[in-house]
This record gives structure tokens, sequence and C-alpha cells, in this order.
């Protein structure tokens, strides 16, 4: 009896010894691999890199643009309290020929203020889940090339402006985004002064039944009140699939306030491929979001996507 008491001990002490984390500096950055991740023997440094130049996720909402998919759509205003003020819920086709593309609108009930008496939506949220996902005008001539496509701020302004900022957040986490006052850099976490301020974790394990290679990033634990006041970026985490690299998953948490304008959003995205194409399946936001002189927006949306066409 003795010895068999002993038997969970022993795997005990087996597990926390092989579940030992270890560390790599690549331009004198500190790494954290997870054990499995040690064990694979992964290219640390063009991981990293990786990472920092991955365009596919934006691809991957860029073949929205050449592809014909059905969605549901769930959007949700809210009051500070949390109760719901607007909603819209809706089934929507996008059909794609001749180089063009148009929204069919299946279904849709709505709730509250969320459209004017134009029919134009009342919040900026809602904006910009249309210019993702709506298709109001047969727009034609489009492409699924990123080369040449990047996001800019130029000869934008106002709630244009706005919404190729917030893209440019959601496609593109890590890098320098232009023309939002006071966050200058702090967005950019893979460069040298901003890295500093994270922890950067590798590790391995299954998502939706692939096996993937996870990036994570966070907050350094000791970071002092000057330094916490820098972050931007609280949590972003990746699934790259191991076999492919296709970006399995995105999650990641946002929250700055600077006086003049504030923001706390979390985004889940979830992928999925359609014959050769990278594309979004899931898509989920829940934001607050508050400009000085323009009424702070609560908001909750998911996008649901499936039944893609060429």
């Amino acid at each position: 009896m003795k010895a068999m008491a002993f038997i969970p001990v022993l795997l005990l002490a087996y597990s926390a010894f092989a579940q030992k984390d270890s560390a790599v500096t690549v331009n004198k950055k500190a790494i954290t691999l997870k054990e499995v991740v040690v064990r694979s023997n992964l290219n640390v440094p063009a991981f990293i890199d990786r990472v920092k130049e991955d365009t596919t996720f934006y691809k991957a909402f860029r073949n929205l643009k050449v592809l014909g998919y059905t969605a549901l759509n769930d959007i949700r205003m809210l009051e500070k309290k949390g109760d719901v003020k607007a909603t819209l819920k809706s089934r929507t086709k996008q059909v794609v020929k001749d180089s063009c593309r148009w929204m069919k609108v299946l279904e849709e009930t709505t709730t509250g203020d969320m459209y004017d008496k134009n029919h134009n939506f009342n919040y900026y949220t809602a904006n910009l889940y249309a210019g993702l996902f709506f298709a109001r005008d047969t727009i034609c001539g489009e492409s699924n090339i990123v080369k040449g496509n990047e996001f800019s701020t130029k000869n934008k302004s106002g709630i244009e402006k706005h919404k190729e900022q917030l893209k440019m957040l959601f496609f593109n986490p890590g890098k320098k985004i232009p023309g939002i006052p006071f966050i200058g850099n702090k967005i950019a976490v893979f460069d040298e002064e901003v890295s500093k301020l994270y922890d950067y974790i590798i590790d391995m394990n299954t998502f939706n039944g692939q096996m993937c290679y996870i990036f994570k990033l966070v907050p350094r634990a000791d970071l002092n009140a000057g330094e916490k006041g820098k972050i931007v970026i609280n949590e972003m985490t990746t699934w790259f699939n191991i076999d492919n690299w296709d970006i399995v998953a995105r999650n990641y948490d946002l929250s700055y306030n600077a006086g003049v304008y504030s923001f706390d959003v979390s985004m889940e995205a979830e992928m999925t491929r359609f014959e050769d194409y990278l594309v979004p399946k899931v898509l989920r936001y829940n934001g607050s979001w508050g400009v000085v002189l323009k009424k702070r927006e609560n908001a909750t949306f998911t996008a649901t996507l499936f039944d893609f066409t060429k």
C-alpha cells in the first residue's frame, strides 16, 4: 500500500519537472518557451519574425472582397450599466459576379435607435462593422491583394479616419498607428523600447482540433506605475497551425485613457479554410469607446460567416 501511495508523488514530481519553462534571447529580448516548445526545436528568431511581419490575418479579411458568403450579424449597443439600448440582428448574403460584389439582406430585425431616419447607422461602432461585412452598394474592381493596399489615414477625416485607425488596430496589432494622438508608438510592441515592457511566451496546444504554436504577449508583472501608463495591449494571443502556419485564431485586449479619448476593447477572431482561401469564421467584439464632445459607445457584436462561394 505504501508503495502504491508513493507512485502519485513520483508522478507529480515528474510532471513539475517536465513542465519547467526555458528562455532564449532574440535581439536582446528574452522569450519564454514552454517545455513542449523546447522539445519541438522551433526556430525562435524565425518564428518571432513571422509574427511581426504576418499579413495573412489581414489577407483573410481581404479575401471577403472576392468571395460570396452568408453572415449572421448580431450588434448590440449598450447603456453604461450594460442595459441594451439598440440592436441589429440579421442574415445577409454577399454575392460576387464579374469582379463585383453586393449584399442581400435576407432577414433583419432592429430595436432602439440603431438607424436614423435616413436608415444610416447612429453609431460609429456599427459603421465600423458595416465597413467590414456589409456592401450596401455594388462594388467592382476590388482584389484580395495585400501588397500596395496597406491601411492609410491620408486624405481621410472624421468617421472615415477613425474607421481606418480602428482597422489598423485590429488587423495590424503591434504596429504603430499614425494619427492617434498620445499613443505614439506605444502600440508598437515589437519595437525595442516598447517590447521591454512585455513578456513574450511561446507554447503549443490544440485549438479546434488543430495543433498550434501559440504566441502570447502580456505586460511584465514588475512594471512600475509610469511604465503601466504606457501599456495599450493588455494581452494578445495568436494560434498558428504548425503544419501550414495559418493563423487559426487571435484574441486581444486593448485599453488606454488619453483624456480626450479612451477605449477598452477585447476582440476574438477564429479563422477557417475555404478551398485555397483563409477566411474569418467568427469575429467577436466587446468594447467601449469615448471621445470628448461625443457620447461614449459601449457595444458588442458577433459575426458568423459560412457558405463561402467563388
